[in-house]
């Protein structure tokens, strides 16, 4: 089913995860949807192999992490969330040299904690991977209190990105 984007989400230069200059990096890229989930568009690489022609657990953990506590973002775009659980439940191998989405939604919303949860689909649209985490909210001034360049750690594209994600 297809889901109109409404917002491209701000990337990082040296992030494991969306950054454009992480040379070991996923250079992965985040949408926000009229449903109010979060997707993210990514390829693992040789580069993040465990079994051949696999993506590696951890790998697919921080992609999780990444997006679940960026779907923060759609309820409270100036908040960031630092990880205190992540609980994943590894479904099907992912495999490598292929495209892609990781969606992920809000779940719960307190003043101080945010929980979320995501999976990862395969492009069968089989659910390859789950997680459900909590999140300590954090201005991101806080987080990045020691970053000499801001705009190295939230960096926008000129790319537009797509309209619509399917999934």
């Amino acid at each position: 089913m297809e889901k109109k984007v409404t917002k491209k989400q701000h990337i990082s230069k040296d992030c494991f995860i969306c950054g454009t200059e992480n040379i070991a990096g996923l250079k992965m890229k985040f949408y926000e949807l009229e449903n109010g989930e979060l997707a993210g568009i990514f390829t693992a690489q040789d580069i993040h192999q465990s079994y051949p022609n696999r993506a590696h657990g951890g790998v697919l953990a921080a992609i999780l992490d990444e997006a679940i506590g960026r779907s923060m973002m759609l309820e409270e775009p100036d908040s960031w969330g630092v990880t205190v659980e992540l609980n994943i439940k590894y479904k099907k191998p992912v495999p490598l040299n292929e495209e892609l989405k990781v969606i992920a939604r809000p779940v719960r919303n307190t003043r101080k904690i945010f929980e979320a949860e995501g999976e990862i689909l395969l492009n069968n649209g089989d659910v390859a991977v789950t997680a459900y985490g909590k999140y300590v909210k954090m201005p991101v001034s806080k987080i990045s209190e020691n970053v000499e360049n801001i705009d190295d750690f939230m960096h926008y594209e000129e790319e537009k990105g797509p309209e619509k994600i399917d999934y």
